[in-house]
């Protein structure tokens, strides 16, 4: 997702807080301005997402056909598999290396507001909602995505939450690897791939070097895209040295979430704890 797109979006929900204080105010000149100002922004929003958009010369002609499920509930299925908030990189990653999808990054820049739309229309309708993760400040966080029925602690992000949700995506995917019936070098390359990046960054789950013991396929065995010099990491070495060092941010983590939940539950309402709260209508409503 785009800087500008981004920006757009904040601008957008932004404005619709406004107009809805405007309103409850009965100040309707101000009212009027705002929506005029709203319906500019989702013009510029609308041209800056089809600049994304790639066209049909552009598609790859070997690109696999796509889902028959909607783009909602592939992304659904992505994130059930992580069960930590993500960006909409690392679901297109674990969608395609792992369920064999064909998500592309374009396709996400709407969902969220698309997602937060619906739920305003008709509130609760859907057994679910692709809402977004809340910050410290109880704004939405850019870029991350959750699903609505998860605890809202695991909704928030504290200051080490990042991390801990690095690490819980790097074990879902080895574990997932782990219940496939053929070893870790002989998973799809895409699987191998994504285990190995993520594997990169975790203290003593990545075997430097081709013929390691114990390590798998050298990693110019398993397609391009991992970086030189890594083998294919093994799966429970990923999730035994993932669980490691989570246990030490575990903790502090849970603590800081919950105080974050704590907040979000006595300061918003049922669609500022999905898609976050804008920074001016909290700050007038804690005066």
């Amino acid at each position: 997702m785009s800087e500008s797109l981004d920006d757009l979006e904040e601008r957008i929900n932004t404005l619709r807080s406004e107009i809805r204080r405007a309103v409850r105010a009965r100040e309707g000149a101000l009212a009027r301005s705002l929506r005029a100002e709203l319906r500019g922004a989702e013009r510029a929003w609308d041209q800056a997402l089809a600049a994304h958009e790639p066209t049909p010369d552009e598609a790859a002609p070997d690109e696999p056909p796509g889902s028959l499920l909607p783009v909602r509930e592939q992304v659904h299925q992505a994130l059930t598999l992580l069960g930590v908030p993500a960006a909409g990189k690392m679901i297109v990653a674990v969608h395609g290396a792992l369920r064999a999808g064909s998500l592309r990054g374009p396709q996400l820049t709407s969902l969220r507001r698309d997602e937060e739309r619906s739920f305003r229309t008709s509130p609760f309708a859907r057994p679910y909602y692709l809402c977004a993760a809340l910050t410290d400040r109880l704004s939405a966080s850019r870029g991350l995505l959750a699903v609505s029925t998860w605890p809202l602690e695991k909704r928030v992000i504290g200051p080490l939450s990042p991390r801990v949700d690095f690490l819980t995506t790097a074990i879902r995917v080895a574990e997932h690897l782990l219940r496939l019936d053929e070893p870790a070098e002989q998973a799809p390359p895409g699987a191998q791939r994504l285990l190995a990046r993520l594997a990169q960054n975790i203290p003593g789950a990545a075997p430097y070097g081709t013929g390691t013991p114990g390590a798998g396929a050298a990693v110019r065995g398993a397609g391009p895209g991992v970086v030189p010099g890594f083998a294919v990491p093994d799966p429970a070495v990923v999730v035994k040295a993932a669980r490691a060092e989570l246990a030490v941010h575990a903790d502090a983590d849970a603590t800081a979430r919950a105080e974050i939940a704590g907040r979000a539950r006595d300061r918003l309402r049922d669609p500022e704890r999905l898609f976050g709260g804008a920074m001016l209508t909290l700050a007038r409503r804690e005066a």
